[in-house]
């Protein structure tokens, strides 16, 4: 099981680190899909679930939700954020489930956390295997001829009497299927500074090879990186968010 190691030494931080990210929005779009293109079903699975914001969403929203993460100490958080959900430490490249499930959603790109082509399609393959016939797998995904090694995403947050400077950005070689994910974290508290930088080995697909590996399980809808409108992927956007049917 691949480990993280800033989402271990730094999961109290996480929460301060995503603070940008609109949890709603992401999740109600998903809500919708799953009324237009899945089931309409409730029994909820969220992969790489993280610290559970997410989940907090779903179960608001009525859905029977479960997570699991490969990191204890973000279940541990997101257990006491949620704690009607179950959760589970599990991989999602081989994960086993009790019960089929109606939606199976993994948000943030973590699907590139399953860090080789061969991950990723066990990854697939796991999500299949734990969705009922006509069940939704949705999540997001960045193309790897689309990243700029020099864009990078930042924002402050302040935090007691500390201000965070939290920074992300996508890193590809040029070739082969592995990128990273470039993280920095900076602390300044009354004049000390602290910084930690990761690095995370991930994943790197082209569209075209996501839909190839995705196309024996499911069918699949590529749709524009817009979680307030519903719109078809317009093909020249690095970002996309997939809406993916299990085939019966």
């Amino acid at each position: 099981m691949p480990s993280n190691a800033i989402y271990t030494d730094l999961s109290g931080y996480y929460d301060l680190m995503c603070a940008d990210i609109d949890y709603s929005a992401q999740s109600s779009c998903v809500q919708r899909l799953q009324q237009l293109l899945g089931n309409g079903g409730k029994r909820h699975l969220d992969l790489a679930c993280g610290t559970g914001p997410h989940i907090r969403h779903f179960l608001d929203a009525g859905f029977q939700s479960s997570g699991l993460d490969i990191n204890q100490p973000m279940l541990d958080r997101a257990l006491t954020r949620c704690p009607e959900a179950q959760f589970s430490l599990q991989d999602m490249c081989g994960f086993s489930a009790s019960q089929p499930f109606d939606l199976i959603t993994c948000f943030l790109y973590s699907i590139h956390y399953s860090a080789s082509i061969e991950r990723l399609n066990a990854c697939i393959a796991s999500v299949h295997s734990a969705l009922v016939d006509g069940g939704l797998f949705c999540f997001n995904a960045v193309d790897r001829q689309h990243i700029d090694n020099g864009s990078w995403v930042s924002h402050n947050v302040k935090h007691a009497d500390s201000l965070f400077s939290f920074s992300s950005g996508w890193h590809y070689a040029g070739t082969g299927s592995q990128q990273a994910l470039k993280l920095r974290i900076e602390k300044n508290t009354a004049g000390e500074r602290q910084v930690w930088n990761d690095s995370h080995p991930m994943v790197a697909v082209r569209f075209d090879e996501l839909l190839a590996l995705l196309a024996p399980y499911f069918d699949v809808q590529v749709l524009e990186h817009d979680y307030d409108r519903i719109l078809p992927w317009d093909r020249v956007s690095g970002n996309a968010l997939f809406a993916c049917v299990k085939l019966c």
